[in-house]
């Protein structure tokens, strides 16, 4: 991923934060429903998302990002926050996707050798047509994977370590009494 791509990805996620109550409440949503079906995403498209995702952000020493449930939170935001056209863009550039992946003779990404992995990646971060819904949808399916992942209360706690109050407030802490001059 070059430098302009990579930024591309963080300003779609830095627009997600702006929106901070979104992100909670997908996973809300998530964590209220372990295991759930997925809502708009195939089983077929679900695995194509985790296998996609885990490219994104593999698991090294810290959890990748099918490990703290990325895919159910895209699953949620594209379910419940896209408009009905954003849905179906997306939905169709995963199946375009898809077939590329099955013209490339493997029966899903996961299954691809590293070889043709990269090369697919490599011409869905350059596409011939930016507006084309398979480049949107790697756009915005980059961005999703980001702000999941670094929204994710795992990520939050193991991985960034995000103290939400800092320090320890004591209302009731003993004070000592004023010594010296007097004050009449």
């Amino acid at each position: 991923m070059e430098r302009r791509d990579l930024l591309r990805a963080l300003g779609a996620a830095a627009a997600f934060t702006l929106m901070p109550r979104t992100a909670h409440a997908a996973w809300e949503a998530v964590a209220a429903a372990p295991g759930a079906p997925p809502r708009v995403l195939t089983d077929e498209r679900s695995e194509l998302v985790a296998a996609l995702a885990d490219a994104i952000i593999p698991r090294t020493d810290t959890p990748g990002a099918t490990d703290v449930g990325v895919t159910a939170f895209i699953d949620v935001i594209v379910s419940e926050y896209y408009s009905d056209d954003e849905r179906a863009v997306f939905l169709s550039g995963l199946d375009s996707i898809g077939a590329r992946v099955k013209l490339g003779g493997a029966a899903t990404f996961a299954e691809m050798t590293p070889d043709a992995r990269r090369t697919l990646l490599d011409s869905l971060d350059q596409p011939l047509d930016q507006q084309a819904p398979e480049a949107r949808t790697w756009s915005r399916l980059k961005g999703l994977v980001i702000h999941g992942y670094f929204t994710s209360e795992r990520v939050q706690k193991e991985v960034l370590k995000t103290v939400i109050m800092p320090g320890r407030f004591d209302g009731n802490a003993p004070m000592k009494a004023a010594t010296g001059g007097s004050h009449d």
